[in-house]
C-alpha cells in the first residue's frame, strides 16, 4: 500500500484555511469564458452583447456628467472657493489616472464586475470582496444622491408656473435648515422611473441615454454661454481664501461625480467587442466630462463671487434666471436639468446591478441578484430590489452625507484597480493586452497614491461610516460569501489561475 506524504489540508475554520480562503482567486480564462457562455445562451437568458464604443462611451459619459456641476457645485465652492475649478481639475486628474488603469484591465477582463472581477482576477478573493462591497456602497449611494440633487430642480420648474413642493416633500429629515423635512419625493420617483426603465432592457435604456446625454451637453454649453455675458475676472480674487486644503477637500468630495467610467466597465459582457471598446470609451468619456466640468465651473465663477454660493440650491438655473431674467429660459434649462439627473440615475444604477449580477454569479451575493429575464435579457429581480433600497435611501436621507459616502468607496476601489495592474505587469506580461497604460507601472502608482491622498482628505464621519460598511461587509462575507463561493466548491484546476 503506498503511503502518501501529502500533508493534509487544514480545515476551513482554522487561521491558514482562512487565508487560503481569502486568497484564493479566480483565473482570466474562467471568467471569459463564462461571458462567452452567457453570450451563447442569451436566448435562454444570458445578458446580450448590443453596445458598441458610441453606447459604452454614453453610459460612461451618461453615468459621470451632470453629477459634479448640477447638483455638488452648490456644496464645493464654498469649500474651495474660486479655485473650485481646479478642484475638478485635482479630481479629474486622479480619475484619470485610475481611468487609463482601468482601461488596460478592461481590455484583459472584458466581462461585467468592473474592479471587482480585476481584483478577483489579481488580489484574491478577499481584496475581490472588499472590492465588491465598496462598488455597492459606490454605486448605490450615488444614484441616492444624485437623485436628492434632483428635488431642488423640479421645485425651480414648478416655481416657473407659481408652484412649489412643500419642504416636508422635498428633503428628508435631519436637515437643520428644512425642519420640516419628512420625504424627497422628487428623489424617490426619479429613481422609481429609472428601475422601470432599466427592467425593461439594456437597449431601451441605452437609447434612452444616449438621448438625455446629448440634452446635458446641450444645457451645460447653453449655461456656459449665458455665464459668460456676466462674466467678471474679479470674481476669481483671493483664488484661494480656504488655502489649497479647501481646493484638496473638495476634490475629494466631488470625487464620485467621476464614476462614470467605472459604469462603462460593468458594461463588458454586453458589449460587441469588448477588449477594443472599452478602452476607447473610458479615454473618450474623460476628456468629455473634465472637459465640460472645468467650463462650467469657471463660468459659473465668473458670473457670480463664491459667497454666493453658498446656501445656494439648484445654482446653474439660478444663476440664469437672475442673468436673463426669462422665465422661458429657466423652464428649459431646470427641465433639462431633471432629464440629466435622470440619465445619470440610470446609467448608475445599470452598474450596480451588473456588479451585483457578477458577485452572484460567483456565490458572492444570494443567486437572485444573478438571474437573468429570458424575456428582456436584464436582472430583472435585483435590478427591482437595488433599485427600491435606492429609492428609499434617496428619499431620506440629505445630500451632502450621501457624496462623501460616494467618494470614499470610489477612491478605495480605484486605489485597488491600480494595483491590481501593477501586480499583473510584474507576474503575467505575457497577458494579451488591448490597451496598455503608458509608462510602465509608474502611472498606476501615481493612481494609487493619489486615490489615496483624497482619502485621508475627507471627514472624519466618512470614515466612521467607511469602517461601519467594512465591518457589515465583513460579516457578510464570513457568515454567507466565503461558503457559497463557486471558485471555493469548483475544481482548483479550472479556477485558480497560475499568477
Amino acid at each position: 500500500m503506498t503511503v502518501s506524504h501529502t500533508p493534509p489540508t487544514p480545515p476551513a475554520h482554522t487561521p491558514t484555511g482562512v487565508l487560503r480562503q481569502l486568497g484564493r482567486r479566480k483565473s482570466i480564462s474562467a471568467m471569459t469564458a463564462e461571458a462567452h457562455t452567457d453570450a451563447q445562451t442569451a436566448q435562454q437568458g444570458g445578458l446580450r452583447r448590443t453596445f458598441g464604443v458610441f453606447q459604452l462611451t454614453m453610459i460612461s459619459v451618461g453615468a459621470t456628467l451632470g453629477t459634479g456641476i448640477l447638483v455638488i457645485l452648490g456644496e464645493a465652492v464654498p469649500v474651495a472657493g474660486p479655485a473650485v475649478w481646479l478642484a475638478f481639475v485635482l479630481a479629474g486628474i486622479t480619475a484619470l489616472l485610475s481611468a487609463v488603469s482601468y482601461a488596460e484591465m478592461a481590455g484583459m477582463v472584458p466581462v461585467s464586475g468592473s474592479s471587482y472581477s480585476y481584483s478577483y482576477a489579481t488580489l484574491g478573493e478577499g481584496v475581490a470582496w472588499v472590492c465588491g462591497w465598496c462598488l455597492v456602497l459606490e454605486y448605490a449611494v450615488s444614484v441616492a444622491a444624485v437623485a436628492v440633487g434632483a428635488g431642488d430642480y423640479v421645485n425651480e420648474t414648478l416655481r416657473v408656473f407659481g408652484l412649489e413642493l412643500p419642504a416636508s416633500l422635498t428633503t428628508g429629515p435631519g436637515l437643520a435648515e428644512y425642519p420640516d423635512g419628512v420625504i424627497n419625493v422628487s428623489a424617490l420617483l426619479v429613481v422609481a422611473l429609472a428601475t422601470v426603465l432599466l427592467m425593461r432592457g439594456a437597449r431601451e435604456s441605452g437609447v434612452v441615454n444616449t438621448i438625455l446625454v446629448f440634452v446635458k451637453i446641450g444645457i451645460l454649453v447653453f449655461f456656459a454661454i449665458v455665464a459668460f455675458t456676466a462674466f467678471k475676472a474679479g470674481n476669481f480674487a483671493p483664488m484661494l481664501p480656504m488655502g489649497a486644503a479647501g481646493v484638496t477637500a473638495a476634490a475629494s468630495s466631488v470625487f464620485f461625480s467621476y464614476i462614470g467610467f467605472d459604469a462603462a466597465s460593468t458594461a463588458g459582457e454586453e458589449a460587441k467587442n469588448p477588449r477594443r471598446d472599452l478602452p476607447r470609451a473610458i479615454i473618450f468619456s474623460m476628456l468629455i466630462v473634465t472637459s465640460m466640468y472645468v467650463l462650467v465651473a469657471v463660468t459659473a465663477i465668473g458670473a457670480r463671487q463664491w459667497q454666493w454660493f453658498d446656501g445656494a440650491h439648484a445654482p446653474l438655473v439660478q444663476i440664469v434666471e437672475e442673468i436673463t431674467g426669462s422665465n422661458i429660459a429657466v423652464l428649459i434649462f431646470a427641465v433639462a436639468a431633471v432629464l440629466a439627473i435622470f440619465s445619470v440615475v440610470i446609467t448608475v444604477l445599470y452598474g450596480q446591478s451588473r456588479i451585483l449580477l457578477t458577485m452572484a454569479r460567483d456565490g458572492m451575493v444570494p443567486k437572485i441578484f444573478g438571474r437573468v429575464s429570458q424575456r428582456t435579457g436584464t436582472p430583472l429581480v435585483g435590478t427591482l430590489i437595488v433599485g427600491g433600497l435606492v429609492a428609499i435611501t434617496a428619499a431620506f436621507i440629505p445630500l451632502g452625507e450621501l457624496a462623501d459616502a460616494t467618494s470614499i468607496g470610489t477612491l478605495f476601489a480605484f486605489c485597488l484597480v491600480n494595483i491590481a495592474v501593477i501586480y499583473l505587469r510584474f507576474k503575467r506580461p505575457d497577458l494579451e493586452r488591448s490597451f496598455k497604460v503608458p509608462f510602465g507601472p509608474v502611472v498606476p502608482a501615481l493612481g494609487a497614491v493619489a486615490c489615496a491622498f483624497l482619502m485621508v482628505n475627507l471627514g472624519g464621519r466618512t470614515w466612521i461610516v467607511f469602517g461601519a460598511w467594512m465591518a457589515v461587509g465583513a460579516i457578510v462575507y464570513f457568515t454567507y460569501s466565503r461558503r457559497h463561493s463557486r471558485v471555493g466548491a469548483l475544481d482548483e484546476a479550472t479556477y485558480r489561475t497560475s499568477l
